[in-house]
């Protein structure tokens, strides 16, 4: 897997930057002819390891479907693990804040 092209295009756009899961995969193996729940989970890994980070955190296995690569140290990255946090707290039912994501349900899904 090589996200050079990925992590830079990411850099260039001040952090975050939205791709289609076609665009990932095609750097991620090429030679697979579908994305599989361990692709997208070793994408993620491999993510994690640059330096990036995606949204929705679980990566769809749709090749249509878009996710936004975020760099981590960016603010807006910060920002995204800070809610992770509270998502998954929030999931297993000891939140600081329990009213938090009643306004906010696709944003729960998509950061656990």
């Amino acid at each position: 897997m090589d996200f050079t092209i990925i992590k830079h295009a990411v850099e260039v756009d001040h952090g975050i930057k939205r791709l289609s899961m076609r665009f990932i995969k095609r750097y991620a193996a090429p030679e697979r002819a579908r994305l599989s729940a361990e692709l997208c989970a070793q994408i993620s890994d491999e993510f994690e390891r640059i330096g990036l980070t995606t949204l929705p955190r679980t990566l769809p296995r749709s090749e249509n479907d878009f996710v936004w690569v975020i760099q981590q140290d960016s603010i807006l990255g910060q920002v995204a693990a800070v809610a992770a946090v509270l998502a998954n707290l929030d999931k297993m039912g000891v939140s600081p804040m329990p009213q938090l994501f009643e306004n906010y349900p696709e944003a729960k899904k998509a950061l656990t």
